[in-house]
């Protein structure tokens, strides 16, 4: 028999350094979610226990739970808002993202540093001066009725509008970032070649601007509109916690009613929205390396 040889010093080299970089990742993304992801589908197939928790056993209860009434309502008002939401995000962020992707190098730095920097402070902070901005004798208000736009202060906090307006302001950046970056990769010349041919500022947006950088817009939906889904903290700020999202039933079930199963079978529902929305994305044109660099 011929004896094997010894294996090669640079592939023991290349090894090391792969389980050195893949490693750590694979062991976090093992514990902190392959791990958490079974043990919440395992969960939505049990039961609640008598005082709360799991008990053992199989049953379809749970996802059958999920389809009650009272649920699709508050499935049918998440969605709703997420897409109010996103289309504000979209509205607002695509003029912004435009103008400063046509600024120089220093002027872009800027722009983006004063949308980014705001967003290392407490989001909890950030909300309440909202809150003092909205409320009837806020800011806002007194503005308003002093330029006589208004007779009587509005409400524009704890209530529908107040949880948009908050939504819109928390989720605003993920929709920026990704615009931006495709409406920077635009190629003037195809926009030159327009012009030279005819072409209206309004006819060479709709026909070359806005179909070329329709990427950056889905990327720009699916990273809003699927936080805005569960953004329950937000709405119970904002909303005066009047306003249910799916987010805040899967709060309610685990901390209030400490119905785990149930609670771990709305996540799930969640995960599988989230899972087909991104399936859309990509059948659409769009890479998952879109939503990695926004």
């Amino acid at each position: 028999m011929k004896k094997q040889g010894k294996e090669h010093p640079g592939k023991k080299k290349r090894d090391a350094a792969f389980f050195a970089t893949a490693g750590p990742v694979s062991a976090w993304m093992i514990l902190f979610v392959l791990i958490p992801l079974i043990y919440i589908v395992a969960i939505s197939f049990m039961r609640r226990s008598a005082y709360g928790g799991v008990k053992l056993g199989f049953t379809f209860e749970n996802i059958f739970q999920i389809f009650d009434l009272s649920n699709l309502r508050v499935f049918g008002q998440s969605i709703l808002m997420a897409g109010i939401t996103t289309v504000a995000c979209i509205l607002i962020a695509y003029p912004f993202a435009y103008f400063v992707a046509k600024k120089g190098e220093i002027e872009k730095t800027i722009f983006m540093a004063l949308v980014m920097v705001p967003f290392m402070i407490s989001s909890l902070i950030r909300l309440f001066a909202w809150i003092n901005l909205l409320r009837r004798e806020g800011v806002i208000n007194r503005f308003l009725m002093f330029l006589g736009v208004i007779d009587e202060p509005l409400q524009l906090v704890y209530n529908y509008v107040g949880s948009i307006i908050g939504m819109t302001y928390t989720l605003l950046p993920f929709m920026i970032l990704p615009l931006y970056s495709s409406i920077e990769k635009l190629d003037k010349s195809l926009l030159e070649a327009g012009s030279d041919l005819g072409a209206k500022p309004v006819t060479a947006f709709m026909r070359i601007t806005l179909p070329l950088t329709m990427p950056g817009i889905f990327a720009g939906t699916i990273m809003t509109f699927i936080p805005a889904l569960g953004m329950f903290f937000v709405t119970d700020l904002m909303g005066g916690s009047k306003i249910l999202v799916i987010g805040s039933l899967i709060r309610n079930e685990f901390i209030t009613a400490k119905n785990w199963p149930l609670g771990a079978a709305l996540s799930l529902f969640l995960i599988v929205i989230t899972l087909l929305l991104v399936k859309l994305y990509q059948k659409n044109g769009g890479s998952m390396d879109d939503l990695g660099g926004a």
